[in-house]
């Protein structure tokens, strides 16, 4: 088969570990991804966002309401009430009847307005619990007259946390791959997308007839790296998000795979086999030296940094079978992390350092599971099929990864408690190797 037909984020492994998987087929363009919720809590709090006020006749591109009700709804943890069954729309304090929202069953409620000046949008909203009739929070946030979608993203984050005790991750961003393969090498195309975390406002950050793979962003949140083959063999490349200025970080022969930054943001670490066999590696950004982790006859292969960047944590065979390992860069000290089960890789650690999320094979079939680091237990997360590349929220509570649907790649999320479940399909193609972004203020 011809290889390029056969590149995602588990391709690596299975050049690697010689595993035989059938990947995605795609079609001919690309699309904004949609939300398609699939599970969430038992009772979620009931909230209700009444449509913002505007002055006079003004039109507004986005409606800011319906992105914070879109917004909370995905958390799973709130349930907007529908606009259908209010019975009224206040746009200040001195409007809400209490009463009333009490007997449609709301605990909270959000009211706000949406001015213009000549350059920029104000947005300010008001969050009230309705038992104690009481003001929980109050803000006004401004940007420019293309961010009104931010403005109502920021406002559902503020939302969310002031209910939940949880910071939003709403306003934040993922980067994915899209590819396009028909049959016919020469119409391959690959495309690394930029994209609000709900699917809005896909931006085309690179396009090439050759795979791009791995995508990493850096903690700023204004640069991502990736693997590309545009070159002719795996290459790595650093690129800024606005300008689209790149860099070739890599040339050597062999594998140049797997690229993320440090939690500093002054180091890749990455897998290379320029000296014979797929070895960890870091790269200091500034000196552009490289350095040789691990020494291991076995492939050693998909590294991540702990949450201190003392320690990197990667996919290796060295006992027999994919597992996780950790080496703490100061004394070179290696650790097994994973025993349950025979395939684990692709780890990913939480923001908060105590889960470790990955790639795990049962039944022959490949779901995303996530493993208490301090007691070892393991949890599946998914019910999907052939799922892959998972990705944390920076704030821990989703993770994000891609999966099969109908015949097609798409992503998904799910909480890691399991408890809240949605997928982002796309209308047209198929989608891969998605990365969240840290938290972009």
């Amino acid at each position: 088969m011809n290889h390029l037909r056969h590149i995602s984020a588990l391709f690596r492994l299975s050049v690697l570990f010689a595993a035989c998987l059938t990947l995605f087929a795609a079609s001919a363009a690309h699309a904004q991804l949609t939300i398609e919720i699939t599970q969430g809590v038992d009772s979620p709090t009931p909230i209700a966002v009444v449509p913002f006020g505007t002055p006079g006749q003004l039109a507004l591109p986005e409606d800011v309401a319906a992105i914070i009700n879109a917004d909370l709804r995905r958390s799973g943890l709130l349930r907007p009430l529908p606009k259908d069954d209010m019975l009224s729309f206040p746009r200040n304090k001195y409007e809400i009847s209490f009463r009333d929202w009490r007997i449609l069953g709301a605990e909270y409620l959000v009211i706000g307005n949406v001015t213009r000046s000549a350059d920029k949008y104000s947005v300010h909203f008001e969050l009230f619990n309705i038992l104690s009739q009481r003001t929980v929070h109050s803000q006004t946030f401004e940007a420019g007259l293309n961010q009104l979608r931010d403005l109502a993203h920021y406002a559902a984050d503020q939302v969310f946390e002031k209910i939940t005790g949880i910071r939003g991750i709403f306003a934040t961003q993922m980067i994915y791959i899209e590819a396009f393969q028909n049959g016919n090498e020469a119409q391959d195309k690959f495309r690394l997308m930029l994209a609000d975390v709900d699917g809005a406002r896909p931006r085309l950050l690179l396009e090439s007839k050759q795979p791009i793979l791995s995508p990493s962003w850096s903690p700023d949140g204004k640069q991502v790296v990736y693997v590309s083959y545009e070159t002719g063999r795996p290459a790595i490349f650093r690129q800024e998000i606005a300008t689209q200025v790149r860099e070739q970080l890599t040339n050597f022969k062999g594998l140049n795979g797997a690229p993320v930054w440090s939690p500093d943001g002054r180091t890749i670490a990455l897998t290379l086999s320029k000296d014979g066999n797929p070895e960890i590696y870091t790269l200091d950004l500034a000196s552009k030296k490289f350095t040789r982790i691990t020494r291991h006859f076995a492939i050693d292969t998909e590294p991540n940094w702990t949450t201190d960047g003392k320690g990197v944590i990667f996919t290796s065979n060295r006992g027999g079978k994919p597992q996780i390992y950790q080496v703490t860069l100061a004394s070179g000290r290696i650790e097994r992390l994973t025993f349950e089960g025979g395939y684990n890789a692709r780890p990913r650690v939480s923001p908060d350092g105590k889960s470790l999320v990955m790639v795990h094979r049962e039944n022959g079939v490949f779901h995303i599971a996530a493993q208490d680091i301090a007691s070892g237990d393991m949890r599946i997360l998914t019910e999907t099929y052939l799922d892959e590349s998972p990705t944390i929220a920076p704030n821990g509570a989703m993770l994000m990864y891609a999966t099969r649907y109908r015949g097609k790649g798409i992503l998904a999320a799910v909480s890691l408690d399991a408890g809240v479940k949605f997928r982002l399909p796309s209308k047209q193609g198929d989608v891969r190797e998605p990365a969240w972004s840290p938290f972009i203020d």
